[in-house]
């Protein structure tokens, strides 16, 4: 099995990722892949090949659950 951890190269062989379809034509994107030991990487599309940030699947969880819930509209201005 694969060893992740946070700052490593982001262009993972294995990984599928995927950004919002909010995005928007100037590449302004997150990326984020489901990793095979069931963490998820982040990623800055502008920069595709590093670094990932790495995230556990509660991590991820209390962030998407966070953002739908309005936790951080502060940060849209």
């Amino acid at each position: 099995m694969s060893h992740f951890h946070n700052g490593m190269r982001a262009d993972l062989i294995e990984a599928e990722w995927k950004k919002s379809a909010r995005s928007n034509s100037q590449g302004q994107c997150v990326e984020m892949a489901a990793l095979a030991d069931g963490q998820v990487a982040m990623r800055n599309s502008r920069f595709p090949t590093g670094p990932a940030l790495i995230y556990t699947r509660g991590e991820i969880e209390a962030m998407i659950l966070g953002a739908k819930d309005g936790d951080f509209d502060h940060l849209l201005g």
